[in-house]
């Protein structure tokens, strides 16, 4: 393991050292970024995708939407400037606004929806209804759950064969379900968490650090079936985004369970995706690529 550690920083020396004014620039006109976008996007939500390069405003109904509000709570941590909290105020409780109404929340993606929004505002400025929404959200995790198998089904009618499955990306779903035992003292959030976090490891990470998109289980038996990619350019290659759910989602997990494994996990993941950085650190597509 120390091998790995050593030759992750012999990559990071590689490379110039980011200076304290280049990161202040940076964070600078990242704000700037968010302010400038907020005509467009403080009562409506971005699309999931752009449109001809252009991101539309849409309704407040895509897996994607928690995002934004994320950039908007990040650049009020940096700038102080109240006009992005109250703009930030204003997603939170369209997403409130979503949750009660039950709209598009059939899908195991409340991590990604109220970590970085709801979570996010309660904690930065004690909002009652921004952490009401999280704990509904929460809730409505929970009903993704597949005891046979133990994980969050992804998407789909539950149970159904050809969605039995979950995805790599759900391990950044797992934090809202451990902020929501904090909050209530109700283990079920915590407890399902972690065998989700437990079948995740025994299936998705491969022996050389790479890992799969997707992955099938038995509606039947609950045991494995076959990993495969929704994103990624084959079923044996590893895409780029969802190998970067797995390092974050390592580290997650080390930091709510303490458990070696996990660290270890993070360390082999994290090698396999900085070795095939190119020499701007940008990754492609997919991480098979050169």
């Amino acid at each position: 393991m120390i091998s790995i550690i050593n030759y992750q920083l012999s990559i990071i020396n590689s490379k110039p050292e980011i200076s304290a004014e280049q990161v202040q620039h940076s964070l600078d006109l990242a704000v700037e970024r968010v302010r400038r976008f907020l005509p467009r996007f403080t009562y409506d939500s971005q699309n999931h995708s752009s449109v001809n390069n252009v991101y539309p405003a849409v309704d407040n109904d895509q897996w994607t939407a928690g995002f934004w509000p994320g950039q908007i709570w990040l650049a009020y941590l940096h700038s102080g400037d109240p006009v992005l909290k109250y703009a930030g105020l204003i997603q939170s409780e369209s997403l409130r606004t979503r949750i009660i109404g039950k709209v598009e929340v059939d899908h195991h993606d409340m991590g990604f929806l109220y970590t970085p929004s709801c979570t996010a505002a309660w904690q930065i400025t004690g909002d009652e209804h921004s952490r009401e929404a999280a704990l509904l959200a929460a809730d409505q995790m929970l009903t993704r759950f597949q005891p046979i198998g133990g994980f969050f089904q992804a998407w789909g009618e539950m149970g159904a064969a050809d969605n039995y499955r979950y995805i790599i990306d759900c391990l950044m779903n797992l934090p809202l379900l451990y902020w929501a035992t904090e909050q209530t003292g109700n283990e079920e959030y915590a407890e399902k968490a972690a065998i989700h976090a437990k079948t995740c490891l025994a299936h998705s990470f491969r022996d050389d650090g790479s890992t799969f998109h997707t992955f099938f289980m038995n509606p039947e038996t609950g045991g494995p079936v076959r990993g495969e990619t929704c994103q990624g350019y084959a079923d044996d290659s590893s895409w780029a985004r969802g190998q970067a759910w797995a390092v974050y989602g390592a580290a997650m997990m080390y930091r709510y369970t303490g458990a070696q494994v996990w660290l270890d996990t993070f360390n082999r993941v994290t090698a396999y995706f900085m070795e095939r950085l190119p020499d701007d650190l940008v990754p492609y597509w997919d991480l098979i690529f050169t």
